[in-house]
């Protein structure tokens, strides 16, 4: 790698302990932290160029200096044609594109174009002109980020003009900045499981890895190095064969993405939204699709103008997992123990299992339609869900082959199919 040239500060100092001074290359050398050999080059370009010490005392600009010394530099444009940053930018996030693949690319297109390392030193040189905001690359289809905004929008109530303040749930995929934001009720389990499941639909497909806050919709037991996803959301996860990944507790920079997209957000969405008056979260929902399209379609100016849709369709897009075919659908999961009667209490109903498993501990499964009970990792019952309570009726749900003897079952022999009758046999 070439080595980069002596700031003129040292180059000075140097023509000065030589020429004013008259010390040695090495006390020079050792003088200033450089070697001899930088030292010969700089006097022996002064002498080539006709200085002397008077002469660039005289000099006080470092720049006519430095054109003395090194000639005047032709600009990049009338000799090798310059590399596009921005675009570089952009296809290094495509999964393997590296430097040296793009290096190639170029040379074919100019083959007396730059060498590798002032290729390379042309990207690095702009990347560090944008600032802290680009430090972490994320690769095309790699990453999704999800949180809630901190700052809110509101509903006002049509019967008694009552102010509601509602959730603004927020996702954006690594690579393209492509933004999602849609309002919910609250925050709770079942509306960010919700949020969720709308934003891959939006976004036409998973990434490989979900990155939440540690919030208590996304995590059971907080943790920095191993936290406990909610079942349900780890659930949604293996539905969409997404791996959820929680950012740790006070590193921002895990969710640096959504922490800007949340800003944006604000700015472009909520803030245009503080003057409209909306009766339904479908209404409010339906204004922030409109003011989001406008969002993602806005060029961003340090990418040279390309926009957050166009970024989706070369980058993310291409490179998400399919959906599944069905959508999942939320469920909500508890524990329950085998009464002796055989069946488990489930939201002020009775739901049969097999007698075998009396007083054992089950886990449940409470869908909108279905309560799927768990035994070992198997089903070992199924239900059509009743909404009956126990205040209003005695009635249970049970499948009549349960109340057969037999042997404690496997998690293999241990099933029932989704009848119901209207009172429990009796024993």
């Amino acid at each position: 790698m070439a080595k980069e040239r002596l700031p003129m500060r040292k180059i000075r100092e140097i023509l000065r302990l030589r020429w004013a001074q008259g010390r040695s290359v090495r006390d020079a050398a050792s003088s200033l932290g450089v070697s001899t050999g930088a030292v010969s080059k700089v006097t022996s370009r002064a002498v080539m160029a006709g200085l002397d010490w008077a002469a660039i005392e005289r000099i006080e600009d470092d720049r006519v200096l430095e054109e003395r010394l090194y000639g005047r530099d032709v600009p990049p444009s009338h000799n090798r044609p310059e590399p596009n940053p921005a675009d570089m930018y952009i296809e290094l996030k495509k999964p393997g594109v590296t430097l040296e693949l793009l290096h190639l690319e170029y040379l074919q297109a100019h083959p007396t174009g730059l060498k590798y390392t002032a290729f390379c030193d042309r990207y690095r040189r702009w990347k560090k002109r944008r600032g802290a905001t680009m430090r972490q690359e994320h690769k095309a289809g790699e990453k999704v980020f999800v949180d809630f905004s901190g700052k809110k929008s509101c509903i006002t109530n049509p019967k008694t003009g009552d102010v509601e303040s509602v959730e603004l749930f927020v996702a954006v995929l690594g690579a393209s900045n492509y933004t999602y934001a849609e309002a919910t009720a609250s925050q709770k389990l079942a509306d960010w499981l919700r949020a969720s499941a709308n934003a891959f639909e939006f976004f036409a497909g998973a990434p490989e890895v979900t990155v939440p806050d540690q919030l208590r919709s996304a995590v059971q037991v907080p943790s920095r190095d191993e936290p406990v996803l909610q079942r349900s959301y780890a659930e949604l996860g293996r539905h969409y064969g997404t791996a959820i990944v929680p950012a740790r507790p006070g590193k921002p920079r895990d969710k640096a993405k959504v922490e800007v997209a949340v800003q944006v957000v604000q700015r472009w969405i909520l803030a245009r939204l503080r003057r409209e008056t909306h009766f339904s979260l479908a209404s409010l929902n339906a204004r922030i699709a409109e003011l989001l399209d406008e969002l993602n379609k806005r060029p961003m100016k340090h990418l040279g103008g390309v926009s957050r849709v166009e970024l989706y369709e070369r980058l993310d897009k291409p490179a998400l997992r399919p959906l599944p075919e069905r959508r999942y659908e939320y469920a909500d999961w508890r524990l329950a123990r085998v009464n002796l009667d055989y069946h488990i209490q489930v939201l002020d109903h009775f739901y049969s299992v097999p007698f075998a498993l009396v007083r054992e501990q089950v886990d449940v499964r409470v869908s909108a339609t279905t309560v799927e009970v768990l035994y070992r990792g198997r089903r070992v019952a199924s239900h059509y869900r009743s909404h009956v309570r126990l205040d209003a009726a005695p009635d249970r749900s049970t499948v009549p082959s349960t109340t057969r003897l037999g042997p404690r079952p496997t998690p293999d022999s241990c099933s029932s199919g989704p009848r119901r009758s209207a009172r429990a046999p009796r024993r």
